[in-house]
């Protein structure tokens, strides 16, 4: 093997990067660090070290959910493992014992376990 096929091959996927980056506009800074680690085989760097890098699309579409505001149906759509009867169940606790005042309160409600929480701590607020 001569040291040009390694260096062909490194050049063939920085073009194939190249081709990439055009297509998605909004990673070119994640695609050059990508291109740093296949050159430098496989060491990554911190995603911090692209800090003008948009959120994923996953990231910024997450609505967060005000638990002490929100009706049945959007606790539904927005809290995962919370179907329309759980929901329900949390807006008859609500009307009951008052607002939440934390978040750990919301596993008070009969069918909220600590893991059904834990899935959805990032999205829920309570102001």
């Amino acid at each position: 093997m001569s040291i040009n096929q390694p260096i062909q091959h490194l050049y063939g996927a920085f073009e194939r990067l190249v081709l990439l980056r055009e297509r998605l506009p909004r990673w070119p800074a994640l695609l050059g660090t990508l291109a740093v680690c296949l050159c430098l085989g496989g060491v990554t760097a911190p995603v911090s070290a692209a800090p003008d890098v948009p959120p994923l699309a996953a990231e910024a579409s997450v609505a967060r959910v005000n638990i002490n505001t929100a009706d049945a149906a959007t606790l539904a759509a927005r809290l995962k493992g919370v179907g329309l009867s759980r929901a329900q169940d949390i807006i008859r606790y609500r009307e009951a014992y008052g607002p939440f005042k934390s978040v750990e309160e919301l596993a008070d409600v009969k069918g909220i376990g600590q893991s059904t929480l834990e899935r959805n701590r990032t999205v829920i607020t309570l102001d």
